[in-house]
């Protein structure tokens, strides 16, 4: 039975602040590979018993499940036109697209480009990112947050996440140097960053903020969408993210100035109309810059999948609430921290196993159940990857590791021990907005039966 809707922002924050310790206090090196079972509890799939399911339950890519005519209304059009080319004037889906985008969000400029990557070197480009400076990075995110810093000539430094799996605000504070420019809040798996605490520390730093919001779109922070609250946004609209072409990205500011350099490093230094009204003309003169032009294919697609945005992140919210709520009770339960859990878009029911050995038997017991079940993914820890240590670039003189700073710097597991137990020992299902009631009831079977026996062990 669902909580009444004016007591779920409480419930849900007593539930995850539930404390590790029994989790913590059961944990012994010298436990079997496998428990077995706890006094009373059913047998374990994984030792011989009946599995809650006999075919594996995933979630799927959450956009095409809700692609339709209306994505293929807005591709006809395009193809009807004979117009793939995002500068077709004002019909341009694209342009369409980014009015439709930005108002959504509340922002007053969105720019559509290829793909998130692109975004981050457009949002790099409109921060005059360079040689000499530093940007602080997350350690575990993807490769594109810490490449592109690279790939602008400035150091990546890396501090830690907490157990949101986002950046660790504290530990944002403890890297920053003179040198340090930008810091690049990403939230992770559909979950926001702590952001209240990022930007204070931002602005009393004179540091720029950049969030990614690849894995969040659709997300929010206390009643603002996130992408919104730094000084620039960007985001991926990659086959995994919460609505999709394919590939494609957008990048997202209230600041004039940033957004003309945004349009101008994406478009071969050039002003077009509309935004050459828009902006009056512009500010700035021209630069050296990329073509990371959207298509109006791309363009078309994304103006119906906007239209199904909330749907999709409503119904993750629903399911994850249902399935948090369904196991709330089981004793030392302790879920993935989220700054604002109703903001949070619900891609994850995770739990904190307490250690990775433990996890790793959680999850394998669960998929015995026939639940598809994961520790946290779509990232990376950034400093392990062996290219990452050993600073390999496009050129042996390449700036970012020339100066005393980018020579002394390490990488390495030794600069991100806790972001390395934290990954390690959450673990749980990734959820689907077309999850059915009984498959949501075959979650929280699973993972009551299941938990008791592997925390207790």
């Amino acid at each position: 039975m669902s909580e009444p809707k004016k007591n779920r922002r409480e419930f849900l924050t007593k539930v995850g602040a539930v404390g590790a310790a029994s989790l913590v206090a059961g944990s012994s090196g010298a436990m079997a590979d496998l428990p077995t079972k706890s006094k009373g509890a059913e047998k374990l799939a994984i030792n011989g018993g009946t599995p809650v399911r006999k075919q594996r339950l995933s979630f799927r890519a959450y956009g095409p499940q809700f692609y339709d005519d209306v994505e293929r209304r807005e591709l006809l059009d395009v193809l009807e036109a004979r117009a793939p080319f995002r500068w077709r004037g004002p019909n341009s889906k694209v342009l369409q697209f980014e009015k439709a985008y930005a108002e959504h969000l509340g922002v007053k400029y969105a720019l559509g480009v290829t793909s998130g990557t692109t975004a981050l070197f457009t949002a790099m480009a409109a921060l005059e990112i360079g040689p000499g400076d530093e940007v602080i990075v997350p350690a575990w995110c993807w490769y594109a947050d810490y490449d592109t810093v690279v790939l602008s000539g400035a150091l990546p430094v890396f501090a830690e996440v907490d157990d949101s799996f986002n950046l660790d605000p504290a530990d944002f504070e403890a890297k920053i140097t003179p040198r340090t420019k930008a810091v690049i809040a990403v939230h992770l798996q559909g979950c926001p960053a702590d952001m209240d605490p990022i930007m204070e520390i931002a602005r009393k730093h004179n540091i720029r903020v950049l969030e990614d919001f690849a894995q969040c779109v659709g997300g929010k922070y206390k009643g603002k969408y996130v992408g919104t609250i730094g000084d620039i946004g960007i985001n991926s609209f990659q086959l995994s993210k919460t609505i999709t072409s394919g590939e494609g990205g957008a990048v997202v500011t209230n600041d004039k100035e940033l957004f003309e350099r945004a349009i101008r490093f994406h478009d071969v230094g050039t002003i077009r109309s509309p935004y050459r009204e828009q902006l009056k003309g512009g500010l700035l003169a021209a630069f050296a810059s990329c073509n990371f032009r959207m298509s109006e294919f791309t363009g078309a697609v994304l103006k119906g999948q906007l239209q199904k945005l909330e749907t999709i992140c409503g119904r993750l919210r629903r399911n994850t609430r249902k399935v948090i709520e369904g196991i709330a009770d089981l004793p030392g339960l302790k879920l993935r921290k989220s700054p604002d859990r109703e903001g949070d878009i619900g891609v994850t029911v995770y739990l904190d196993l307490g250690n990775r050995k433990r996890r790793d038997q959680f999850l394998r017991a669960l998929r015995a159940e026939g639940i598809s079940a994961h520790g946290p993914a779509g990232s990376v820890i950034l400093p392990l990857a062996k290219r990452i240590e050993d600073k390999v670039t496009v050129h042996p003189d390449w700036p970012s590791f020339k100066t005393p700073q980018g020579k002394a710097i390490q990488y390495g597991a030794a600069c991100c021990p806790r972001t390395i137990d934290i990954i390690g020992r959450h673990g749980g299902v990734i959820m689907d907005p077309n999850f059915t009631d009984k498959e949501l009831d075959d979650i929280i079977r699973a993972i009551r039966k299941v938990y008791p026996v592997i925390a207790n062990a």
